[in-house]
């Protein structure tokens, strides 16, 4: 007698796992003064800057958040470049 092998649900769809109520690794957290907005702190001062003006960026036209996104990571870039020296 052969039983049939297990396989994925038709349409090629393979559901992923729950979302976990509470994130892997908690970040500690803060208001921005200007903007009065939760954002993430890493407690890299450079990395925690980008961070603000990518939140800030969010509220800029489409044009513009792309400079936004391109100065921060050159930011990026340049820290992660100083840690390896």
């Amino acid at each position: 007698m052969t039983f049939p092998r297990p396989a994925p649900p038709p349409g090629g769809f393979r559901p992923g796992p729950p979302p976990s109520a509470q994130p892997a690794v908690s970040v500690p957290q803060a208001v921005d003064a200007a903007t009065g907005q939760i954002v993430d702190q890493t407690g890299h001062p450079a990395v925690d800057e980008v961070l603000r003006s990518l939140t800030n960026a969010a509220r800029l036209a489409p044009a513009e958040q792309i400079a936004e996104y391109e100065a921060a990571h050159q930011v990026l870039q340049e820290t992660l470049a100083s840690i390896d020296r």
